[in-house]
């Protein structure tokens, strides 16, 4: 066994997904900064269809007049898909009539949890910036919020612990966090 391959450092996620560093507005990355923007989203469902089609109108105006903008949509929901395996293999081999029910009563809690949390997205903006520095790019970031802001659409800069939830979500699916560690173990020392 080679012992070498043993002692060789790691690569953290964060080299991995090729972050450089984590700013309090951004993240460098090797082919530019990228600076999110937050998206608070709209019930649509309570909505008429020509109010749903005028946010879409709004939301589309905005992205074609500002090619620089790309968008991000991420679940926001545990995803349950693995307890609902277990639960109707269990209910497959499970011969105790009374225990069969209760694990198909529990199966259908979590389908309608499930139902419940359906909708659930946390929408981003991110924004490529190139050359500059996002503490240098304030009044540019201003401009883009206060375009998005005029068509309607309440947005604000992603903070740290906003980028970090979303990664969160992204990498693992955590939407059940209510602080996310800045490193593995954190937590513990």
């Amino acid at each position: 066994m080679n012992l070498n391959l043993l002692r060789k450092p790691r690569d953290t996620v964060q080299e991995l997904l090729g972050i450089l560093e984590t700013g309090p507005l951004s993240l460098r990355t090797g082919q530019g900064e990228l600076v999110f923007f937050r998206m608070e989203p709209t019930n649509l469902s309570v909505q008429s269809p020509e109010a749903v089609g005028s946010r879409i109108y709004a939301l589309m105006t905005v992205l074609r007049s500002m090619e620089e903008l790309e968008f991000l949509a991420l679940n926001a929901r545990e995803s349950f898909e693995d307890n609902q395996r277990y639960y109707h293999q269990r209910i497959r081999e499970e011969s105790n009539p009374a225990i069969r029910s209760l694990l198909e009563q529990d199966a259908g809690e979590l389908d309608r949890l499930q139902l419940r949390t359906a909708t659930a997205r946390d929408f981003y903006l991110v924004v490529r910036l190139r050359k500059e520095r996002a503490e240098e790019a304030r009044p540019y970031l201003s401009r883009i919020q206060k375009a998005l802001e005029d068509q309607g659409f309440k947005v604000r800069l992603a903070d740290r612990e906003d980028c970090k939830r979303m990664l969160g979500v992204y990498l693992e699916q955590n939407t059940a966090a209510e602080r996310y560690a800045d490193f593995d173990g954190e937590d513990f020392l």
